[in-house]
């Protein structure tokens, strides 16, 4: 039986990405995987099916594999550009292309969210331009750590402004290699931040596993997903600064980590059920290109 306090953590927490490093699996294999994964018992942690909007016209020929009671629920993936012109361009074509896609058949897709990097020099006069493109479709901008202050800032005031989170931070977390983990500073600066602000975020890559670990394919430390889903929502509920959630960030060993109906704690720290549910509207999923290795884990742990 699982805990109510593990489900409302993890609950469609899981981007399903297997078109990406390190499985890179073709269109087909990968959605015909993320369809069987709605029919599963733990498919109440999936949440959508990360694909690039370049994409769309080649998964129409695979809708066959859902069905209204397992429709296909997507987050589109916007590509990467370098300057305003180029990133306005793809903004365009990637909002209209969402738009014919979730219209070819509305009882079999549903796009959630668009993910796009955005370009150095943005500003709010670039975000302003970017709403009015996007209209109401949530959208998760990634910056890498470096730029994560700025970026973070300029997009809690959008939604001020706005009057709603319309606006998210999308932070990647890892990678195939050593270099392409932030360490956990970089993490917990990216999520006191935003916490800060209500401002909701996601993550990227390097999320397969629960607990933080050594993995000798990437020769690194890999971020886990419990140490960052809890730490975000652990420290949104008590207000934590950035050296308290890098401790969580850091902790390797699973026995920190404790789940019941009533709530999920970590050490002397506690958030009570309800209000993980509360806090999960601003930290809402993890891209990883793996459905398996996550519920492998957790079950290994005794957590599922």
């Amino acid at each position: 039986m699982v805990s109510r306090s593990l489900r409302a953590l993890l609950s469609q927490s899981i981007d399903y990405a297997g078109l990406f490093p390190p499985c890179s699996l073709a269109l087909e294999p990968a959605l015909k995987n993320h369809a069987g994964y709605t029919r599963l018992p733990e498919a109440w942690m999936l949440n959508s099916f990360v694909l690039p909007v370049g994409q769309f016209a080649s998964a129409k020929q695979f809708l066959t594999e859902f069905d209204p009671d397992h429709p296909l629920h997507i987050s589109a993936l916007g590509p990467k550009t370098d300057d305003v012109s180029s990133f306005r361009t793809a903004l365009t074509k990637a909002a209209a292309a969402i738009r014919s896609f979730s219209a070819h058949n509305v009882d079999l897709i549903l796009v959630k969210q668009l993910e796009m990097p955005i370009i150095a020099g943005a500003d709010s006069d670039l975000l302003r331009e970017a709403q009015s493109i996007v209209k109401d479709l949530p959208v998760f901008w990634e910056a890498p750590p470096q730029m994560a202050d700025r970026v973070i800032s300029l997009l809690a005031k959008h939604n001020d402004h706005v009057g709603e989170p319309a606006f998210g931070f999308k932070l990647r977390t890892g990678g195939v290699t050593a270099d392409a983990f932030p360490n956990t500073a970089q993490i917990a600066r990216a999520l006191v931040a935003p916490a800060k602000h209500q401002l909701p975020v996601k993550f990227t890559a390097g999320l397969h596993h629960p607990i933080r670990q050594f993995r000798d394919e990437v020769k690194a430390k890999m971020h886990g997903f419990l140490n960052v889903m809890g730490a975000a929502v652990l420290g949104a509920e008590h207000r934590w600064d950035e050296q308290q959630t890098a401790l969580m960030l850091a902790d390797e060993s699973a026995a920190g980590f404790s789940f019941d109906d009533h709530g999920f704690s970590w050490g002397e720290w506690r958030i009570e059920t309800k209000r993980i549910q509360d806090r999960r509207r601003f930290v809402t999923s993890f891209g990883s290109c793996s459905f398996d290795e996550p519920r492998d884990d957790l079950r290994a742990l005794n957590l599922l």
